[in-house]
């Protein structure tokens, strides 16, 4: 029997499909969030916990920042322990805004 923790109840995933582009847009235009998705583009899946991110923002800030790139579809969550391990939804994203991660995320600012 697997029991969820109520933290991990809180976690809600949206299928990129279903994301308007203007949320997408709003996700990508924040320079702190861009950091978090160019990093997780250099990472295996699940090896990137929340608190290990060097973000000019502190402990609140970040965890706004990593549900709004959630509520877009590019990033997925899941508790581990104590842990909140990330993945880069890329191919997901991709296949519902083509190009847009890349010409964002995948160039310097």
């Amino acid at each position: 029997m697997v029991v969820e923790s109520a933290r991990a109840r809180t976690l809600s995933h949206v299928d990129p499909a279903e994301v308007p582009l203007q949320t997408a847009l709003d996700a990508l235009a924040d320079p702190v969030r861009r950091s978090i998705l160019r990093d997780l583009a250099t990472h295996d899946d699940w090896t990137r916990a929340c608190g290990t991110f060097d973000l000019p923002v502190k402990k609140a800030t970040a965890s706004h920042h990593f549900a709004v790139l959630r509520s877009a579809g590019l990033i997925e969550q899941r508790d581990e322990g104590a842990r909140r391990l990330n993945r880069l939804r890329r191919e997901e994203f991709d296949r519902s805004f083509p190009g847009l991660l890349s010409a964002t995320v995948d160039r310097a600012d």
